[in-house]
């Protein structure tokens, strides 16, 4: 079965942190420069590319090149562009990772036009520089940060109680269309990749009585962000399907909880019967919307990784043989990043990092790397990019066909 072309050079993606956020006591923080990456973005990009993965989410961050009154100084992603040109990796440029310049807050007048005339902008700078197709997410995560910016006091704008959580979520979704009408301004065949958390919420054993708040956030609350983005709610926002474009579907262990009133709620222990495999939960996606999707973002932790993929891959071809257009998975992150709380390293990217001297150390982890070369020979993808990997992309016939062949089954038993 072959000829169905997919959307990107390669099934397999991943990324970098970006997180540009405002921090609870610790101001403005930067996950590009705390992981090093800049420093090292050559060395990175090398490391997907002998990896065969061709596509990677990256950031631009908004606070950092936005200099206020309509000017902007990109220069700071030139050594990303030299490096993913080099490397010839397709990014998806993620606009606006929870931060916004200092002068910018979303309650602020004029944000949504803001940030839609600094998307045209960063659409055109990166256009013109890096080899198509073109492909954005313009604000990460709105649902999530919802509740860290808007209820939790995690972020900014710091809000602590559920009006100021919702009232965030529909200013960002705002911005969200704006943006994607800005970016194709610039190039009308620009493609979109929304992304959000896939998240299953249920209520306590002993609290049947929390059972229709943990639906209502599971449902309801999850999938306002893409439903406004597909017009199918708030519709003079200005969402369409063609806005939503590609689905792009986050998926960790901690996704699925017990719901917890003043949150957050706490991840279920994987041996939890409440658990539903992950095959069910993007099969509920895909009969929402029915539009091309991608897990873009996923990992295990630790000595968890390899056996977190496999699980992950089983289920997403489990997804594939009832007809979801999967058009990749996203090994998110590249390299290793801190928790956002304790600043210590979670231990999930592809790659480890090692402090020699205040030089953080790219140190590939093995098993997980392996278990990744395992399944793109599964699926017939490369293992290492060759000369031109924009010149076959995805045959997405092939990942139905090993689909076909495993004939894998859902199991909410994960690793």
């Amino acid at each position: 079965m072959a000829g169905r072309a997919g959307i990107f050079p390669t099934f397999f993606l991943s990324g970098f942190e970006c997180s540009t956020f405002l921090w609870k006591d610790k101001g403005r923080r930067d996950l590009a420069a705390e992981t090093q990456h800049l420093r090292h973005a050559r060395e990175d990009y090398q490391l997907l590319r002998s990896l065969g993965i061709a596509v990677a989410r990256e950031g631009i961050p908004w606070p950092m090149v936005d200099q206020g009154g309509g000017r902007y100084d990109f220069s700071l992603i030139d050594p990303l562009i030299e490096a993913m040109n080099e490397a010839q990796i397709l990014p998806v440029w993620d606009l606006c990772h929870y931060g916004y310049p200092d002068d910018a807050a979303p309650f602020s007048a004029g944000f949504c036009e803001r940030f839609a005339r600094y998307c045209e902008a960063a659409a055109r700078y990166v256009t013109e520089r890096v080899r198509g197709p073109h492909c954005f997410t313009p604000i990460n995560e709105i649902t999530f940060w919802g509740f860290a910016g808007g209820e939790w006091g995690w972020m900014g704008p710091f809000g602590k109680d559920r009006d100021t959580r919702m009232r965030l979520r529909r200013v960002l979704c705002q911005a969200a269309v704006a943006g994607v009408h800005a970016i194709r301004r610039v190039d009308r065949e620009a493609r979109m990749v929304h992304v959000e958390p896939l998240i299953r919420v249920v209520p306590p054993h002993d609290r049947p009585d929390q059972a229709e708040a943990a639906r209502r956030e599971m449902e309801d609350d999850a999938f306002f962000a893409w439903d406004v983005l597909a017009g199918r709610q708030h519709p003079e926002l200005g969402g369409a399907p063609e806005v939503l474009d590609i689905v792009g579907c986050n998926c960790y262990s901690f996704g699925q909880m017990e719901y917890r009133e003043h949150g957050p709620h706490m991840a279920l222990e994987p041996s939890d019967p409440r658990i539903v495999p992950l095959c069910d939960l993007l099969a509920g996606v895909w009969k929402r919307y029915g539009r091309p999707m991608i897990i873009a973002e996923t990992s295990g932790m630790k000595e968890g990784r390899e056996a977190w993929l496999k699980d992950v891959m089983e289920e997403s071809l489990a997804a594939v043989n009832q007809g979801i257009a999967l058009h990749g998975i996203c090994l998110f992150p590249a390299v290793d990043m801190p928790d956002w709380h304790t600043g210590e390293w979670l231990h999930n990217g592809l790659c480890d990092l090692v402090d020699e001297a205040g030089v953080l150390k790219r140190q590939p982890f093995g098993p997980y790397v392996d278990e990744l070369r395992r399944w793109q020979k599964q699926l017939n993808r490369v293992t290492v990019l060759d000369e031109d990997p924009f010149s076959d992309p995805v045959d997405l016939g092939d990942v139905t066909e090993a689909a076909r062949r495993l004939q894998l089954r859902p199991d909410r038993d994960w690793s």
